[in-house]
């Protein structure tokens, strides 16, 4: 029997491995909503595509994920993902569809001296992290059972992210500088789409932190991405966040660093160590350059 997947945001970054994880295989049918064929700010086009389609699993990855863009457009941010995800919910609900929404490190204020579990106290600090939190709300409110994956510092093959940014940065200039007051976990979408796949298959409720294993700085992590594609780390110095010049408009929790505790509590496979595909990243970009 083949069972039908709605994905949003299915052209993003996460979107895209989402599309082809969940394509793996002969008994599902993957449909996948980029914006410009479901925006989920509009409600009515929301629930006429879970209508149509009526998936049995709707993974919800769409939303306004610029983080300093978000700070200065507020509306604009809660439309997308705030009143995005409420439609989604909705519209999941009304088709009886089990839901996976997909959050953010951003839900916290990045202050706890400890990894952050899933049952810990929530405090965004930004516009986006309080967006993406309202989502979480909508979502647990109007679709009981469904999954609230949380994930940290997301880079993959497609669409933009920090590992592009430093192996470009490397190519213009001789030294790079990244702060090393802000710890975290990189995600690579390849492995969170995998997990993503395996929770929404067991049908499991509840929020969950996913991310691949190792907590590291942007300073470390700028290191450990020259010295994958075999440049010489020391082009990279520490700064810590005050010295960015200019300052970011939107302010960043200081510990992203998320415990997947309920994976890890549950029995459940954590994701490799983040070098791992990290370095496979890299080699894949390489193969891909011009």
């Amino acid at each position: 029997m083949t069972s039908r997947v709605l994905i949003t945001g299915a052209g993003g970054q996460l979107g895209h491995d989402l599309v082809a994880a969940f394509s793996d295989g002969s008994h599902r049918e993957v449909v996948a909503a980029d914006h410009a064929r479901l925006d989920v700010a509009d409600r009515d086009a929301v629930m006429q595509a879970a209508g149509s389609v009526r998936p049995e699993v709707i993974v919800h990855a769409a939303a306004w994920t610029a983080v300093d863009a978000c700070q200065g457009d507020p509306d604009r941010a809660y439309r997308v993902n705030a009143l995005g995800s409420r439609h989604v919910a909705e519209a999941a609900r009304s088709v009886d569809a089990h839901l996976v929404y997909i959050s953010t490190d951003y839900v916290f204020d990045g202050r706890s001296p400890v990894p952050y579990r899933e049952w810990d106290a929530t405090n965004p600090l930004s516009v986006y992290g309080r967006s993406k939190l309202a989502g979480e709300r909508e979502v647990a409110t109007l679709r009981p059972g469904a999954a609230i994956v949380r994930t940290s510092w997301v880079c993959g093959l497609h669409g933009p992210n920090m590992v592009k940014t430093i192996l470009r940065l490397a190519a213009e200039r001789p030294e790079l500088a990244f702060v090393d007051d802000q710890r975290g976990c990189p995600t690579f979408t390849e492995d969170l789409a995998e997990m993503i796949l395996r929770l929404s298959t067991a049908r499991l409720p509840g929020v969950f932190h996913v991310t691949n294993q190792g907590a590291t700085t942007w300073f470390r992590f700028a290191r450990d991405t020259l010295a994958a594609a075999g440049l010489d780390p020391d082009r990279v110095r520490p700064i810590a966040t005050a010295d960015l010049d200019p300052p970011r408009p939107a302010p960043r929790p200081a510990n992203s660093e998320l415990d997947n505790a309920a994976l890890r509590l549950s029995g459940m496979p954590l994701l490799a160590d983040h070098h791992e595909p990290l370095a496979r990243l890299v080699k894949q970009l390489e193969a891909n350059a011009p």
